[in-house]
């Protein structure tokens, strides 16, 4: 993303990433429900780098732990401007896990990672499996530890998720995946 990119056009990318994705594949069963009740907080992220996004994560971390989740029940915060490597993502999302501890907010909340080069350790860069954490752009996504626990409790197989994501990408592989992206609905 350049810098005239604008906060809607990201936002733009995300939410469609979500709803064909996320949502259209079934990813995530239990991100429709958060989408269709308008309890996803998008943050566009002006984080250039580490620094800046600790303080940008911690006061969405505290956001979050104070809103009524019937009003924000979970958060992508965006980093379009920063960690387009996904090592320097790894680093990042290291730190952050640290700032939950910090924040005694561990076991409370948890972060969840998404990036556009998202690679599972010991698979190759280009390997389909990786699709199932990858985003427009390089997602930190807060979550309450509570809503996990209630939508597992709603879906009695959540174990076999990640599975069933990993035979729905193989599927449809990488030009079936891109051409269910790029529909427009």
């Amino acid at each position: 993303m350049t810098d005239s990119s604008t906060r809607d056009e990201v936002i733009a990318a995300t939410q469609h990433w979500l709803t064909r994705a996320v949502i259209g594949l079934n990813l995530c069963p239990f991100a429709k429900s958060v989408h269709v009740k308008k309890q996803i907080r998008y943050v566009v992220s002006e984080a250039h780098g580490v620094e800046d996004l600790v303080v940008e994560l911690t006061d969405e971390l505290r956001l979050l732990r104070d809103t009524d989740p019937e009003s924000v029940d979970t958060t992508l915060l965006i980093t379009p401007h920063a960690f387009a490597d996904f090592s320097d993502y790894n680093d990042a999302l290291f730190f952050a896990e640290r700032l939950l501890d910090q924040l005694g907010l561990a076991g409370e909340l948890q972060i969840a990672s998404f990036h556009p080069h998202y690679q599972f350790e010991g698979a190759a860069p280009d390997d389909i499996d990786n699709y199932t954490n990858r985003a427009p752009y390089p997602i930190f996504h807060l979550l309450r530890e509570a809503s996990i626990d209630r939508a597992v409790d709603a879906f009695p197989d959540a174990s076999d998720i990640y599975e069933r994501n990993i035979d729905t990408l193989r599927r449809l592989g990488h030009e079936g995946f891109a051409a269910w992206m790029n529909e427009k609905k």
